[in-house]
């Protein structure tokens, strides 16, 4: 156990809406630290389900904050902070968990600049069993200072909310997340802005488990439409506090910065090909789409395999008939829905690639 002489201090800010079934193991993963500067705070997000008892059964060990009217995952997010006081603060969904050398492990790798650290995790499902990495081992993180990526395309190589940690400093800048903007995804908010005060620090072990199961915001249920629309949203206001945020300091975001993004291109495609009367953006066709998608693959920070075969989707779902372009969308988007002869191809590239 690490001593909490000059360490430190860490706040875990644990974000819950009725996730009384996930919430137990989220909170012990926290106390089980092995880095004991850590203080836990639980928000509970006014839910409906047994999430009352689970809190009070850790009595003071942990701080909670029970919100009367739900807010979403950016209120949880400012009231959580507002209660903590770490130098160093991580947001940990409630159906998510770390790993004992978390904490631990993010505090060693911090440095002088650091703004926000961030790790790989484990996807495992409903009952914690491994499934995969996130973000895939073959993905580099993007580390350093990102900035000049952020203005060029809006996004850079990073994870979800629980593999994030953040300088308390940064936060006070770029915090109070807007919470009518960020309902859901204020990871997405922190992960894009925070940056632009500082450097990332990039761990490539997993830290933690990201658990996928059917409530999950992203999964939408399969829902391929429903979700595209919603993520090209997401990053339209994502641009728009960036641009927000850089302007602040004299920087500028470029114009059409999605459109050099091929994980908002991929999004926009999907809309468009799955839902054409619902898609956001009337003035997008499935060609210019594929065009820019090829483009921005090749500029990936990733291996040449990886860029040329995503490029060659891109090209597919912009020239195939919309019928065959729809399968060959939701083979990528959803595993499920895959032939078993391009599971097999998928994993033989994918070891390739690695």
């Amino acid at each position: 156990m690490y001593s909490t002489q000059d360490r430190t201090p860490v706040s875990i800010v644990i974000a819950n809406y009725n996730y009384a079934r996930f919430l137990r193991r989220s909170i012990d993963s926290a106390l089980e630290q092995n880095y004991d500067a850590a203080e836990v705070i639980v928000v509970d997000d006014a839910s409906t389900d047994a999430t009352a008892d689970v809190v009070a059964s850790y009595g003071p060990r942990i701080k909670t904050c029970l919100r009367e009217v739900n807010g979403g995952h950016a209120a949880a997010f400012n009231t959580g902070f507002a209660s903590s006081h770490g130098k160093i603060v991580l947001f940990l969904d409630a159906d998510d968990y770390l790993y004992p050398n978390a904490v631990s492990e993010v505090v060693d790798a911090w440095e002088e600049r650091t703004a926000q650290v961030q790790f790989r995790l484990h996807i495992v499902d409903e009952d914690m069993h491994v499934k995969d990495v996130f973000p895939p081992a073959e993905l580099p993180f993007d580390s350093g200072d990102v900035t000049p990526q952020l203005l060029r395309k809006g996004r850079y190589q990073t994870t979800v909310t629980s593999g994030l940690a953040f300088k308390r400093s940064v936060l006070d800048r770029v915090m109070p997340v807007p919470e009518r903007e960020f309902r859901q995804g204020a990871d997405g908010y922190l992960a894009t802005v925070a940056p632009l005060h500082g450097e990332v620090t990039s761990i490539d072990d997993c830290l933690g488990a990201y658990r996928i199961h059917g409530a999950n915001h992203s999964v939408f249920a399969e829902k391929l439409g429903q979700r595209a629309r919603w993520r090209i949203e997401h990053d339209f206001r994502r641009l728009e506090a960036l641009s927000d945020q850089a302007t602040e300091i004299g920087l500028d975001v470029s114009d059409g910065a999605g459109l050099r993004d091929p994980v908002h291109l991929e999004e926009r495609l999907a809309s468009l090909c799955i839902d054409r009367e619902r898609h956001p953006v009337s003035s997008d066709s499935r060609l210019s789409l594929a065009a820019a998608g090829v483009a921005a693959s090749l500029k990936m920070n990733a291996s040449r395999r990886r860029r040329a075969l995503l490029a060659a989707w891109f090209l597919s779902v912009g020239l195939l008939p919309r019928r065959m372009a729809k399968a060959v969308l939701s083979w990528k988007l959803v595993a499920s829905s895959r032939p078993q002869f391009l599971l097999r191809l998928s994993k033989t590239i994918r070891q390739a690639m690695g």
